[in-house]
Parts: structure tokens; C-alpha cells; sequence
């Protein structure tokens, strides 16, 4: 597949044109809003200045409103190319695009952009050091996110906007304690939407499920603009969903698409839920716009699995075909996405190839999600008795592993089943579905099968039965 343009659809352009066009001059890279003499309140922000105020603070912005920002800042800059801050701005803005569309090329050139500033400004920069920590995290190097996070906490320690990519990075490391020291830091010299929406996934990761909703549910309600509530709509989407409550999930997601349309991770929720409810041609509908719009390797990988419960094989192979082309474009520009294209390895390819993979990104960033699915690589590539400690590490709360996953128990319980642990694997494989019955089209028929065949333990057995 050809890297597409680093933009939005060309209707996108054309509203972005009409909606800024009102008075606005640009001076020294910086929008004035130009009123007449004697009247009062300004008129609303244009959508250049609306995706500046987003951009620079670390919360969503509308693509529109990202695209007008871009193209005003790319003129600035053709006029004044030692404008430090204005190549920072759109390194910023161009990183916010790639999340938006799903398109590795927009990060290549925020790349280009944020070096580009600090070529300019060598010193004192934090502006670009956190928007290059910014980008690592986009792109999965949670490594190098903290290498530059630290450099701009070391030039503005008490500056809020310098600690979200930080807390991103340790998260992705899977360094809780440091995380916590972030959060703790961070909570302390801001509060608002962002913060709480960042304290959600922390609490999310920990397993505090209801803490985290409640974080969620006050930063949509605080939220500025749609495209910030939409974003958090979204993720409240994800705790409702990981419970098993199909219907509020999907409310959420809705909710999300409707205040902003351009919200593709809310529909590919909505094809998650829907497929749930068994309201099938509803799901492939959802998933695909979602994939035609935000075309990401996870999104490919669960309309495949959806397909292959449906017995639609060779439709299945279409996406994952096109997850292994996204992997490859990411990989392209600099991208990680060495977790989906394990899982994928594990279940639908080759198990052994998975493991090479996921013990590397085990080594570079050992966080809670890459220990299940090294665990379950190992346990497909009949590794077993090495899966259990990572899938142990995956699921127990002290060990580092707190999120509430069906999939993760699944994997748990399959792997001590293996090992012929029947207790512990019944114990795992009803939390699967427990926690969620409809976690996944294909493995939740597989945990009922798998309890079925343990059956219920007998009086007489031991604890490890039980």
C-alpha cells in the first residue's frame, strides 16, 4: 500500500477554508484576532487556534482544525524558517494527525520538523523536546519517550504539559512505581480534563475500573471542545466494554461519533459492541468505516477475527493481509508495531516467529500487555511452562499486572490447562467470561469448550482441583 497524503480527505480542507475564513492575521507565527473598534466579545476561535491551544496542552484535536494548523503554520514558515517554536507547533500538530488517521508518514515529517527546531534553537527547546516524546510514545519507543520527556522536565520541571508523555512512557515500560511518582507530580500542578483523563489510564492499568470511569466520566464533562470529549467518550467506551456491558459501551461510542465524527476508534468500538449484540451487518458496517478512515493493524485484526467466527475465511485474510501492510508502513516510518503483529503471529500464523518477536519487545519495553502475549506465544509455540510466569505476570496485581482482562485470564487459564493445573485453569477461564462474555468472537467459544471439558471439580480432589 503507497503512503497516502499526510491530510485529511479534501471536504475536510474545504470546511477547514470556509469555517477560518473572518479575521485573523498572522504575526511573528502567532493568530491574532482581529475586532473592530467599540465592539465587545471576540469572535469564537478559528480552527487553527482552537488546534493550537490543543496541541500545545496534549489533548485531541478535530482533524479539521489540525489541517488548518498545518497548512497555516507550513506558510509561516516558508517567510520565517528560524521560527523555533512554529517548526515545534507543527512537529506537534503533525504527530496528533498520524494518531487521528492511523498514517505513519504524518510522524516521518513531524520528525523532520521537531529536529528541524531543535537545529534552530539547540538549547532550551522543551517545546520540541516534548514534542519529540510525544512522537516516541506515538511511535511505540517507549524508551526514547523517556529519554526526551526527561530532557524537557530537566528545562521546565514545573511546567503540567511536560509530565502526560512521561507518565505514557513509563506506563509502556511497564514501570509502575515511577508511574505513580508522574502521576503524583502531575496532579499536583494541574488539574482539569487532561489530567483526569491521563489519571484514568493509570487507574485503568491498576484494575481500579470504577475510579478510572469516574475520572472519565468528569473530563467528558469538562472537556473544552468535541474532539477532546469525544476522545474521552471513547475511552469510557473501552472500560464499559472490558466489563462486558455491551450496551453502555456502545452508547459511549456513539455518543463519541456523534459529537465528533471523525472519532474512529469510537466506531470500531461500535463494531465490537455491536458484534456482541449480534447485530452482525451493523458490526462489519462500523469496522469498516472505521478501517477505511483510520486504517490501524488492531482494528484489521479484529474485523479478521470477526470474519473467521462467521466463517468467512477468505474475507478474514483480506485484513490480515492488510494488518501485516500496516505493520510494514509503520515500520517504515519509524513505528513499533511489534505487539499486534505477535498477537496476529501467535493465533493465525506462525507462533514461533511470534515468540522471536515479542521476547525482543519483552527486552525493550516489559509492560503488562507484551508479557500476556509473549505468554501466549510461548504457550502456542508449546513453550508452556515458560508461558505460565509471564501470563502470571500478566494477571497479578503485584506482580505489575492489574488491568481487568478477559483475554488476558483466557490466556491464563489455557495455558494452565495445558500444564495440567485444572483448578487454577477453571478459577481463570470463568474470570474470562466473567469479566466479559463477549471478550472475543473466537476465544470466548474456546473458553466455554475448555470449561466444558474440565467440568466441575470433584468433592473428593484437592485444592488444586478446586
Amino acid at each position: 500500500m503507497d503512503d497516502k497524503p499526510c491530510e485529511p480527505r479534501g471536504r475536510v480542507r474545504r470546511r477547514v477554508l470556509l469555517a477560518s475564513a473572518g479575521g485573523c492575521a498572522v504575526l511573528g507565527g502567532g493568530v491574532l484576532v482581529l475586532v473592530p473598534w467599540g465592539y465587545g466579545t471576540p469572535d469564537a476561535p478559528a480552527p487553527r487556534e482552537r488546534a493550537l491551544a490543543a496541541v500545545t496542552s496534549g489533548v485531541p484535536a478535530a482533524l479539521p482544525d489540525l489541517a488548518a494548523l498545518v497548512e497555516e503554520r507550513e506558510r509561516h514558515l516558508k517567510q520565517h524558517p528560524r521560527d523555533a517554536r512554529a517548526w515545534a507547533v507543527l512537529g506537534a500538530a503533525r504527530v496528533e494527525q498520524g494518531l487521528r488517521l492511523a498514517d505513519p508518514a504524518c510522524w516521518s515529517r513531524a520528525e523532520k520538523a521537531l529536529r528541524t527546531s531543535l537545529k534552530v534553537r539547540p538549547k532550551d527547546n522543551a517545546p520540541a523536546l516534548r514534542g519529540l516524546a510525544t512522537l516516541a510514545n506515538a511511535r511505540r519507543d517507549y524508551a526514547e519517550a523517556r529519554t526526551w520527556g526527561e530532557a524537557a522536565r530537566k528545562l521546565e520541571p514545573k511546567r503540567w504539559t511536560t509530565y502526560p508523555p512521561l507518565i505514557e512512557a513509563s506506563m509502556g515500560l511497564g514501570d509502575d512505581e515511577e508511574t505513580q511518582k508522574l502521576l503524583d507530580r502531575l496532579t499536583g500542578l494541574r488539574s482539569g480534563p487532561a489530567v483526569m483523563a491521563r489519571a484514568a489510564a493509570v487507574y485503568r492499568e491498576r484494575g481500579w475500573r470504577e475510579d478510572a470511569a469516574a475520572r472519565l466520566a468528569d473530563a467528558a464533562s469538562a472537556a473544552g471542545e468535541p474532539a477532546e470529549r469525544a476522545a474521552y467518550l471513547e475511552r469510557a467506551g473501552q472500560l464499559a466494554w472490558e466489563r462486558g456491558d455491551r450496551e453502555d459501551a456502545l452508547r459511549h461510542f456513539q455518543e463519541a461519533v456523534r459529537t465528533d465524527p471523525d472519532q474512529r476508534a469510537a466506531q470500531a468500538g461500535q463494531g465490537r459492541a455491536l458484534a456482541a449484540l449480534g447485530r452482525m451487518t451493523e458490526a462489519l458496517s462500523a469496522y469498516r468505516v472505521a478501517l477505511a478512515a483510520q486504517p490501524r493493524p488492531e482494528y484489521a485484526l479484529e474485523l479478521g477475527e470477526l470474519y473467521e467466527s462467521l466463517g468467512l475465511r477468505q474475507a478474514a485474510e483480506v485484513q490480515y493481509a492488510l494488518l501485516r501492510e500496516r505493520v510494514r508502513l509503520a515500520a517504515a516510518h519509524g513505528a513499533d508495531e511489534e505487539l499486534v503483529l505477535g498477537r496476529f503471529e501467535a493465533d493465525h500464523g506462525d507462533p514461533a516467529a511470534a515468540v522471536r518477536r515479542l521476547r525482543a519487545e519483552w527486552k525493550r519495553q516489559p509492560s503488562t500487555a507484551v508479557a500476556d502475549a509473549l505468554g501466549w506465544a510461548l504457550h502456542r509455540a508449546g513453550r508452556s511452562s515458560q508461558a505460565l510466569s509471564f501470563a502470571v505476570r500478566a494477571t497479578e496485581g503485584v506482580q505489575g499486572g492489574g488491568v481487568r482482562s478477559a483475554l488476558y485470564a483466557f490466556h491464563r487459564g489455557m495455558i494452565e490447562r495445558e500444564l495440567g493445573r485444572y483448578g487454577a485453569a477453571r478459577r481463570h477461564l470463568r474470570e474470562a467470561v466473567q469479566i466479559n462474555p463477549y471478550f472475543s468472537p473466537l476465544r470466548v467459544p474456546q473458553a466455554k469448550a475448555a470449561l466444558a471439558r474440565l467440568g466441575e471439580p470433584s468433592v473428593q480432589a484437592g485444592p488444586e482441583s478446586s
